[in-house]
């Protein structure tokens, strides 16, 4: 549930809503653990935020990180993500998608990719519900090419990919995978992951470079692009999305999955997750940078894309599992297509095959 309130609402939970949080740690190991932490979610409603006296006296214990509001924290209306023009430009001629400071913070977790109990089982565990969601919605556009291998033929860019743990599983299907980070070191961690499998060597290749590094070079490569857990940790999300439109061949396909910019998402995706339950580390993650759907969708269109589809995803601390849900308020998943209509401001002289065959071979 989306909170639309003023930006005292937005900031301050009652003593009520915070007792409910805390008791969900205590009840952690309990036999109905399950039914009484879904309980507690939904207890977190909108008459629950009064008040300041709770913001007072533990702004401290996150070290002041609230979200700071500006002028309230409003929805765009749906008309809003109506057809909007089409923004021509380059990459080029914006600032860097790279925020220094996120990469301080992978960098030190770059040997921890591929421990499934670790700081990243939950990305493990959302394989459940990303990877069928990006094979099944490519073959239902594309159809299946073989039999074994769905995916066959495709050519995939897995933007952010960290120690590869999306971008395996889609090579396994057959998509023809380059992985972009970086950070050099979670690149290496992934090379030394798929090493010992020729067939990972033969359908997948590691870049450590950004986006934009990559886009004039490989303008129009793709047939898909994934920036899954991605957005919320770029310096500039309206170029990360111009430089994903570039790198897509007419029609492609783009898939995000992210955060919801809401008070619950604050709650959970910080509060619970970075602060209680230590589900990720404390500072993965800044409010400030999650983005709600219908901001999302209105950047998307306003750069050449159209939204397909956008589902809520929700993640059970207790059984560490991800399911599909109506509500979009903390995580959801996001399927763009690339629109037809609109013409690449370079594409006077198209890339060739060639051009992209050798790219895609550059690092064998």
């Amino acid at each position: 549930q989306t909170f639309q309130s003023s930006r005292e609402e937005n900031l301050c939970f009652s003593s009520g809503a915070v007792c409910n949080i805390m008791m969900a740690k205590r009840l952690l190991f309990g036999a109905d653990c399950r039914r009484k932490y879904v309980s507690v979610i939904r207890n977190a409603t909108c008459s629950e935020i009064h008040g300041s006296s709770w913001m007072k006296g533990c702004a401290a214990n996150v070290q002041g990180r609230w979200p700071k509001v500006e002028n309230g924290m409003e929805r765009l209306p749906t008309s809003v993500s109506a057809k909007i023009p089409f923004k021509r430009r380059m990459c080029s001629t914006f600032q860097s998608t790279i925020d220094q400071a996120e990469i301080k913070k992978f960098q030190s977790l770059a040997q921890k990719w591929w421990d499934e109990n670790g700081e990243f089982q939950a990305l493990h565990t959302m394989n459940d519900l990303r990877v069928p969601f990006i094979r099944d919605t490519l073959i239902n556009y594309i159809g299946s090419r073989q039999s074994g291998s769905p995916l066959s033929g495709v050519r995939l860019l897995d933007v952010g990919c960290g120690g590869g743990l999306l971008s395996e599983p889609l090579a396994r299907l057959g998509a023809v995978v380059t992985g972009l980070d970086p950070v050099e070191d979670n690149i290496r961690t992934a090379e030394v992951h798929k090493s010992p499998d020729p067939f990972l060597n033969k359908q997948l290749q590691y870049k450590a470079c950004s986006l934009e590094d990559i886009t004039e070079e490989c303008s129009e490569c793709f047939d898909a692009v994934v920036a899954s857990e991605v957005l919320e940790h770029v310096a500039d999300r309206e170029t990360f999305i111009n430089c994903c439109y570039h790198v897509l061949k007419p029609s492609g396909h783009l898939f995000i999955t992210t955060i919801n910019k809401t008070n619950l998402s604050y709650l959970i995706g910080i509060i619970a997750a970075e602060w209680i339950f230590s589900i990720v580390p404390r500072g993965t993650h800044e409010w400030e940078k999650f983005v709600i759907p219908e901001e999302l969708e209105r950047q998307l269109e306003s750069n050449g894309f159209y939204v397909e589809s956008i589902n809520g995803m929700y993640y059970n601390i207790c059984s560490g599992l991800w399911s599909w849900t109506d509500n979009t308020s903390v995580n959801y998943a996001l399927h763009a297509v690339k629109s037809k209509d609109t013409q690449h401001p370079e594409s006077e002289n198209p890339v060739s095959e060639e051009t992209i065959q050798s790219y895609a071979n550059s690092a064998s």
